[in-house]
């Protein structure tokens, strides 16, 4: 009897997860829908987290602190803090756990960073999908941002941060938007 109420457990558990996670995605897709590279190396305002090219390879600012007045992020920095957490998560969870934030770069273009992305979400998707649903509720797997935690709470963090990025994604892109119309309030 028990072993029922682990699986009903762990499967509504996945359903929920899968849920926030395919709400999450949308609004993602749709603020990164018809992002170009100009707009996301954009910054709105002079200082902020951004991607700085350095000899052809994009290396992104990280912050000493997560005070405002460090700035507004750029939409390409907040893309590669998406490729960021995603790939650490892959490599802590499913692979050596090896991979550091300096191994992480922006891709260049928006086009190569949403196929990027695209890739994640694939492989996130395909790899949580194959666990064992005592896997999926152990906590063995989950070696980073945290520890000692089940591995669906890794999951549920996950689906915060992809809609936490998705909804500055669409912030951003009002402000450049309307950026051009500053001189007339």
């Amino acid at each position: 009897m028990t072993d029922k109420i682990i699986v009903s457990s762990a499967e509504s558990i996945r359903k929920s997860l899968n849920f926030q996670f395919d709400i999450s995605w949308q609004m993602l897709e749709y603020h990164l829908n018809n992002l170009g590279t100009e707009e996301s190396l954009w910054r709105p305002a002079t200082k902020g987290l951004h991607v700085v090219n350095e000899s052809g390879t994009w290396h992104a600012d990280w912050p000493d602190s997560e005070a405002y007045d460090i700035g507004p992020a750029s939409l390409a920095w907040i893309t590669w803090h998406i490729i960021f957490w995603w790939s650490m998560v892959l490599d802590f969870s499913f692979s050596k756990g090896t991979l550091s934030r300096e191994n992480i770069l922006w891709p260049g273009n928006m086009t190569a960073t949403k196929e990027r992305i695209i890739q994640l979400r694939d492989v996130w998707r395909s790899s949580v999908e194959s666990l064992s649903d005592d896997d999926f509720l152990s906590c063995e797997r989950t070696r980073w941002p945290f520890t000692d935690k089940p591995f669906y709470d890794l999951a549920g963090w996950l689906n915060l941060e992809l809609m936490k990025n998705a909804a500055e994604i669409g912030y951003c892109r009002f402000l450049y938007a309307t950026r051009k119309h500053k001189s007339e309030i």
